[in-house]
């Protein structure tokens, strides 16, 4: 065989493999490679399921020798908000399996769209967490290490609109700080790269700044139920002229809770907070199918990343299904 026949059968072996950008070349066809990635996803996700049982495991037992301290803690866990994350989370499943649709279709714009409306329910679900977890550190709810029970349980409610604007704001200048900056940031990145052309970018940076407005948006009316909240349950021991030191969740004798509740607030504050660490890292992925869905990527043959974060983002969602019953709803 002469050179030139070998160059010519090489050109042959690289024509034969060649199925266009983002398809690796040790991949036979679009197929094999999208079926090697969701093999992958998979394997990844069992391991996640696995990681979270552990937990599982410690909430059965600990219910199991002490289920009266499930019906005492669960006195101080608002099923409302629960229940609103509940139904955000719900519908970023939807959005997402429809993003999943509009890629395998090639429709990239419309992809984009569904992507960001799913970090924008993502960030709304986080700010409703910011503000369950906040208003339980306000009532020195916290891990067993550090768990104080005592009387102040409700702190003053504010009086008026100016008050109630007063304690929103304090509020979020106290926990929303770091999405305060990225908001701004994510903001004047778009402004600056659309002023020198680039729209991608500039739309991407923007796309980021709506999603932390979800957040600012969970946080302000979770934050506005409370104080709500509040307000009625204060006005009801005034009328019945009881002290205000006394919360919802204690009788007018101050009955002493034990300190094994603790324990139980242990448990939620690991399983809800390794939850939201994975709603976060999902936000993560969720920018970069965003990105890459302003870049024109996904084709009927090459939309595998976009399935793949969806299989990731729907098992999140079914996690929180599991949480949500066993820790605000059963007693």
């Amino acid at each position: 065989m002469t050179a030139a026949d070998l160059t010519a059968a090489t050109d042959d072996h690289h024509d034969e493999h060649h199925h266009g950008p983002f398809i690796a070349h040790h991949f036979d066809t679009p197929m094999q490679q999208f079926d090697s990635g969701k093999l992958g996803i998979w394997l990844f996700l069992t391991t996640e399921i696995l990681f979270f049982s552990g937990l599982f495991c410690a909430y059965t037992l600990y219910r199991y020798h002490h289920p009266e301290i499930f019906v005492d803690a669960s006195e101080f866990l608002d099923k409302i908000l629960g229940g609103a994350n509940t139904i955000v989370l719900l519908f970023s499943s939807l959005t997402m399996a429809w993003a999943v649709r509009a890629a395998q279709l090639g429709q990239n714009k419309l992809a984009g769209r569904l992507i960001l409306v799913t970090m924008v329910c993502a960030a709304l679900f986080l700010g409703i967490k910011a503000v369950e977890y906040s208003h339980k550190w306000d009532l020195n709810i916290w891990v067993i290490s550090k768990y104080n029970f005592n009387a102040d349980f409700v702190p003053p409610a504010p009086e008026g609109a100016v008050a109630r604007a007063l304690g929103i704001s304090q509020w979020l200048v106290n926990l929303s700080i770091i999405p305060a900056i990225l908001f701004s940031g994510f903001l004047i990145g778009g402004f600056v790269y659309r002023g020198m052309g680039n729209k991608v970018v500039s739309s991407f940076f923007f796309g980021l700044a709506i999603m932390m407005s979800g957040y600012f948006l969970g946080a302000i009316a979770g934050q506005m139920y409370q104080n709500s909240i509040h307000e009625h349950h204060d006005a009801a021991h005034t009328a019945a002229h009881i002290p205000l030191d006394h919360g919802p969740a204690q009788a007018a004798d101050a009955v002493t809770r034990p300190q094994a509740i603790g324990i139980f607030f242990s448990i939620y504050y690991c399983m809800t907070g390794l939850h939201a660490i994975h709603v976060m890292a999902g936000m993560a992925f969720l920018s970069w199918l965003y990105y890459r869905s302003l870049r024109l990527h996904w084709r009927p043959d090459y939309f595998g990343p976009v399935d793949y974060v969806g299989l990731y983002w729907h098992v999140v969602d079914l996690i929180w299904i599991y949480l949500f019953p066993l820790l605000y709803l059963i007693k």
